[in-house]
């Protein structure tokens, strides 16, 4: 009966809010993994976080033209994405547990998705040692349980498995272990080659996915890492030019990535996939950029100083007027315009960027 109650409410609010029950049918969760390329506001609710975008003039462009805790002008990949499949944007899970750390009782909110991405995360535990605080993936699968125990109370076993098999798991994480390794007072460089860390990274990420698809996902889209040698971040270290060992070991950990999820979807036939090739897209922006209508591929938006990336983006950042022209936003993080590019190649890309299907196939395999 509860199970009943609980299909009779989604249809209601499909109808409701999209006019439709046909998307939600199709999709009715998107539950976000990652860092701050997908955090919609976790980090907000660390206090010791150094790692956070609650304040101007991050927001300047999202509807309310407010900071949300976005590392964006606006919108970001994930947003664009749960537009596409016809959701809400995905709430941060720490606006959802109560002063008592338990997950309140917001049904609705949980049924059609979470975030648990944070800023500064990485596959590893430690790569947030430089931000203080986030919450690294084995924590956010950690939350993610906590979140599969409420749908199974809600829905019945059998409802939550059969709500969860529909639901995308979209992971956006890697960036930050990869700065580590490369970064000048790195102490994993001095106790992994480049390739072992890589390899690492890969079957890390693996152990943890198949955490949760033994809690009912089935269907990953999971995005590869970027040209992370090209973020003003990284250029402002090397005369305006990108660190190719960067991009290097980026590409290597992309090809162990793509291997992985192929070897998963073997282990598990009832599990699907589409890996998004971030590099290859992101390159494309950087190689042809006015296809794109971009016309800075190298300075961020807002900050100050070197490709404005000696400060990041606060308040007494400069932040530019013609945003859609610019690649990134700040000195790590693309603009809204940018990450809308991605979610549309990662929503009906081709299969040179999004593998073996993309999303809009996802949806119906």
């Amino acid at each position: 009966m509860a199970s009943l109650s609980m299909s009779a409410f989604l249809f209601f609010l499909c109808v409701f809010v999209f006019g439709t029950s046909v998307l939600c049918e199709s999709v009715p969760g998107l539950y976000v993994f990652g860092d701050s390329l997908v955090d919609v506001g976790n980090n907000n609710y660390l206090s010791l976080s150094l790692a956070k975008a609650d304040f101007p003039h991050n927001g300047v462009d999202f509807p309310t033209g407010k900071a949300t805790g976005r590392f964006s002008n606006g919108k970001n990949a994930a947003d664009f994405l749960a537009e596409k499949v016809g959701l809400p944007s995905a709430p941060p899970y720490l606006s959802l547990v109560s002063k008592s750390k338990k997950l309140s009782s917001s049904s609705a909110t949980v049924v059609t998705g979470v975030s648990f991405a944070s800023g500064g995360a990485g596959i590893f535990n430690g790569t947030d040692e430089l931000f203080k605080q986030s919450i690294p993936l084995t924590k956010q699968v950690g939350f993610y349980s906590l979140v599969h125990d409420q749908l199974v109370q809600q829905m019945g076993s059998e409802g939550a498995q059969a709500h969860l098999a529909k639901s995308l798991f979209l992971v956006v994480i890697g960036s930050n272990d990869l700065f580590g390794y490369f970064n000048k007072d790195s102490k994993v460089s001095k106790q992994y080659t480049p390739q072992q860390y890589v390899d690492l990274m890969v079957s890390t990420l693996k152990e943890l996915m198949k955490k949760m698809y033994e809690m009912g996902a089935r269907k990953f889209v999971v995005s590869g890492v970027g040209v992370i040698g090209c973020c003003p971040a990284q250029r402002k270290q090397n005369s305006s030019e990108c660190k190719v060992e960067a991009n290097h070991w980026s590409v290597k950990y992309n090809e162990g990535l793509k291997a992985s999820l192929h070897e998963m979807k073997l282990e598990s036939s009832d599990m699907h996939y589409s890996y998004f090739d971030t590099y290859n897209v992101m390159n494309g922006l950087i190689q042809d950029p006015e296809k794109y209508g971009i016309t800075e591929i190298k300075a961020a938006c807002c900050g100050l100083g070197n490709l404005k990336a000696d400060i990041p983006c606060i308040p007494i950042s400069k932040y530019c007027s013609n945003r859609k022209d610019h690649l990134f936003w700040d000195l790590y993080h693309p603009t809204e315009s940018t990450s809308s590019i991605f979610a549309g190649h990662i929503y009906s890309g081709s299969q040179d960027v999004a593998t073996p299907v993309n999303v809009e196939q996802l949806v119906n395999v």
